[in-house]
């Protein structure tokens, strides 16, 4: 797993006609900043507080360099995504599971934070690691990283999905009741303000360099203080009470496959802890910053689900922003933060599919082909998002699905099979991965079979 430097053009998995070797360098080497190291012990706990939450982050200094971010590829623009999400949908993930539910919020943090000391243990392994597939590589080899690269080209999918299903709702929050003729079609609501953002989106899908965006997209830590705020001063300007006081559930056990699959969505920044274990300046620190960076990003979510579930109750909505009463002035700041976001990171999250695609295609001309591409991109999702405008329902089947396969199963196992054969894990440590396995397992099984059936029963 040499670590040489590759062009940024090059896309996570090869191209139609190359098979991946080590001789051939780290296909990842494009996604990580060209110099990783030297960052301190209290700038790590910010940039792992903002990958264990999803915030945009670079884990060195996006800010100060365009070569860093032209370097920043698939595994820093999944996890740029998820803060908004996870802050959105965590009062709804409490409402869905009840009250008794955050002991189970509590144990996927847990969970969480185990699984990211197990990534800290393979990169230990190999010095040469420096990215989330290098572990694949390192534990089964070509098919590892082939596997664990797929699986987060789906999980950029569904999230640019999720970005235009959320703007929708929040545009239509804003802007009730707006309609468009086109073409003899009236276009209304959701579906309008899906095709607004659509077009907002569009030009920033077309640039090369994406440097400018990483200056907006950075405002992920503002947005959820705002979101947070706005709920505390929604509650102390309730004009009748908290509604959890009358219309809330202890313990739900059909929605808590649900509600477990979205608390998983919260604690989905494993496939970045690499790049960051990687700037360290003292790697075995590690530990220590993911311990108070788990803590803060816990403490965050859980004042925002119980602010949420007492205000709304089991009337909570999969994005709680929606909830917030019309008119009032942190109610705008709440959306109009929420919305900026979604604008600033779409073209971050697709950039990696439609590089992988464009690396397919025999054709010359390379920037005509990606302003098609991307444009491509960007219709299908319109479309998906448009036929299945279901929030909640899409987050918990990425959570399931997606989330706990990069979060739980792969750090297991990864760990199992480059630690047993050296004799390196206690028998009491293979019961508990086990354990654990168990769990995700579950988890991903229930969760996505309950998410499938919900997204179908609404047709």
């Amino acid at each position: 797993m040499a670590a040489q430097e590759s062009s940024p053009a090059e896309p996570l998995l090869p191209g139609k006609d190359e098979q991946w070797s080590p001789q051939d360098g780290d296909k990842e080497a494009q996604l990580l900043p060209v110099r990783i190291s030297g960052t301190s012990f209290w700038r790590s706990c910010l940039n792992l507080s903002n990958v264990i939450s999803g915030t945009p982050q670079c884990p060195i200094d996006v800010y100060s360099s365009c070569v860093c971010f032209r370097h920043l590829r698939l595994y820093n623009a999944l996890i740029f995504l998820l803060l908004g999400i996870g802050m959105l949908s965590v009062s709804y993930a409490l409402s869905q599971g009840g009250w008794l539910s955050l002991a189970l919020f509590v144990l996927v943090g847990a969970i969480c934070y185990y699984t990211g000391k197990l990534i800290d243990r393979c990169m230990r392994a190999d010095d040469s690691g420096r990215s989330y597939p290098d572990i694949g590589q390192l534990a089964f080899g070509p098919h590892g990283r082939r596997a664990i690269g797929v699986i987060m080209y789906i999980e950029l999918y569904l999230v640019a999905v999720s970005f235009l299903i959320l703007e929708g709702d929040n545009l239509d929050k804003l802007f009730p009741g707006a309609s468009f003729d086109l073409a003899g079609c009236r276009v209304q609501g959701k579906q309008l303000c899906v095709l607004v953002a659509a077009a907002v989106i569009l030009p920033t899908t077309w640039l090369k360099d994406l440097s400018v965006l990483a200056y907006v997209s950075a405002v992920g830590l503002v947005a959820s203080a705002a979101l947070t705020a706005s709920l505390a001063w929604a509650a102390i300007a309730a004009e009748h009470g908290f509604h959890a006081t009358k219309a809330s559930t202890v313990l739900n056990m059909r929605g808590l496959p649900t509600s477990l699959s979205l608390y998983f969505v919260c604690f989905s920044g494993h496939g970045v802890f690499p790049t960051v274990y990687s700037s360290m300046k003292k790697k075995k620190d590690f530990p220590n910053v993911l311990l108070i960076s788990s803590v803060l990003c816990s403490l965050n979510y859980a004042l925002t689900a119980i602010l949420g579930y007492l205000l709304y109750g089991d009337d909570v909505q999969a994005q709680v922003t929606l909830n917030l009463p019309t008119g009032k002035m942190y109610t705008k700041v709440a959306i109009l933060t929420t919305l900026i976001n979604p604008l600033a990171k779409y073209a971050l999250v697709i950039q990696p599919i439609a590089e992988a695609i464009e690396a397919r295609l025999p054709v010359a001309e390379r920037g005509l082909t990606r302003v098609l591409i991307s444009t491509a991109v960007l219709a299908s999702t319109v479309v998906v998002a448009s036929t299945v405008p279901f929030f909640g329902y899409l987050m918990s089947f990425t959570g399931s699905s997606l989330n706990v396969i990069v979060a739980v199963l792969f750090p297991c196992l990864s760990y199992l099979k480059i630690y047993i054969p050296r004799s390196g894990v206690h028998r009491f440590e293979v019961v508990a991965i086990i354990g654990i396995l168990v769990i995700g397992v579950c988890v991903a099984v229930l969760g996505t079979y309950t998410s499938v059936h919900q997204i179908i029963g609404t047709f």
